[in-house]
């Protein structure tokens, strides 16, 4: 009944291309980013192989594997990172951004993995500490090294993933975080081990273990309640109600929704405004609703505005049948105004409170008789027609 309206950008003004711009630079800084971590993980990797081989450390082999996996979830987040940042299509109208929260789905589930593994793998090695093979102190050196790169890297990725406010980043740096703490535990059990006290590898990897779970299962169900579109939180819905309220204009707001797609806000909100202004009155002020959302809300990327001349929220009970339509309305405000007075030249329609009301514009003013005559036909209409609340007439001055 009340006709949705989605303010349209306008076309070939900066708006659009700044956001064009603003996705693909962010879509470039995920992959740049990315590929620093690939080549650094790569590079530990061989390193791990070569000086655990040499070393009889095992543990540093296994340790290889752990960042040799790395190297997939550094993948999967370059390919969602480029994918994220294409522009809306026919097949994706709201963007592709929920690639980002799909992959930062399984790396959360990734990092719960890992988490539960060192849990499991601590258990393990409390029950045979006296298994621990003699090791070679290159291995601590190369442990050490491995444990400052992938801290370093962990800095660096989530400094990256703040600034392009990129969950996918985020994830994959508290992966890893879960790296360095991986050789944080080879890199005590080699100590311990060369210091004689085995007990210290799998004491932190019991620790360790439960840090990583906890983060896994964070960023996985903050990537579960993006999928179901759960809204934004109370206070931020405040602010958004606020600047929507004091836009000139609006006279009342509800039904406001919003839901997060990777790094962007999609809002959509029932604005009421004076039920008697004109629709090109209605079309500026939601686009002033619009602009004002975007300025004062960058994350807010798509605003959806339902114009309503009503609350209609306040609308309880709906009388029985239909509402006439506008040729059915004008064909009979044609015969209610007879023969004698001109066709008018313009018809307002308004319907409010499930009742019609009519502005009926004349050309030229009724004369004394023809205008009682009038008055009493209209009169005749509403007591015979209920749905109808009022009928005026009014005279345009020729300019």
């Amino acid at each position: 009944m009340h006709p949705s309206h989605a303010p349209q950008r306008p076309s070939g003004t900066a708006t659009a291309r700044e956001l064009q711009h603003d996705d693909g630079a962010r879509g470039k800084g995920i992959q740049r980013t990315t590929l620093v971590a690939i080549i650094t993980n790569a590079a530990l990797a061989v390193g791990q192989v070569i000086i655990g081989l040499f070393a009889n450390a095992f543990s540093l082999v296994a340790d290889a594997a752990h960042t040799l996996s790395d190297l997939v979830t550094d993948l999967l987040v370059l390919v969602a990172g480029r994918k994220g940042a294409d522009p809306a299509d026919t097949d994706h109208p709201y963007g592709h951004g929920r690639i980002e929260t799909a992959t930062t789905l399984v790396l959360g589930a990734v990092l719960a993995g890992v988490g539960i593994g060192f849990l499991w793998s601590s258990g393990v090695r409390l029950q045979h500490m006296d298994a621990l093979p003699e090791l070679h102190p290159a291995a601590l050196i190369m442990a050490l090294i491995t444990l400052f790169a992938k801290e370093g890297l962990f800095r660096f990725t989530l400094s990256a993933a703040r600034r392009l406010r990129a969950p996918v980043l985020e994830a994959n740096a508290w992966h890893a975080r879960s790296d360095a703490a991986s050789s944080l535990v080879v890199a005590a059990g080699i100590g311990g081990s060369l210091a004689g006290y085995p007990f210290l590898e799998p004491l932190a990897a019991a620790v360790v273990g439960f840090l990583i779970l906890h983060m896994g299962l964070k960023l996985a169900w903050k990537a579960v309640g993006e999928l179901i579109d759960t809204g934004l939180p109370e206070e931020e819905l405040q602010r958004l109600r606020k600047t929507i309220e004091d836009t000139p204009g609006v006279i009342g707001l509800h039904d406001m929704r919003t839901r997060r797609m990777a790094d962007r806000v999609l809002c959509d909100a029932h604005v009421q405004v004076d039920p008697r202004i004109t629709v090109s009155e209605g079309h500026r002020i939601s686009d002033a609703v619009y602009m004002r959302v975007r300025t004062a809300h960058p994350e807010v990327r798509d605003v959806l505005v339902h114009i309503d001349p009503e609350d209609d929220g306040d609308l309880q009970v709906v009388p029985p049948g239909p509402l006439p339509e506008r040729a059915e309305i004008v064909a009979s405000m044609r015969t209610l105004l007879g023969a004698d007075l001109p066709p008018p030249s313009r018809v307002q329609i308004h319907y409010l409170g499930q009742r019609v009301e009519v502005e009926l514009f004349l050309s030229s003013a009724p004369a004394g008789l023809e205008l009682d005559a009038l008055q009493q036909r209209i009169a005749r209409w509403l007591r015979a027609y209920p749905r109808f609340r009022s009928i005026r007439v009014f005279h345009t001055l020729a300019p």
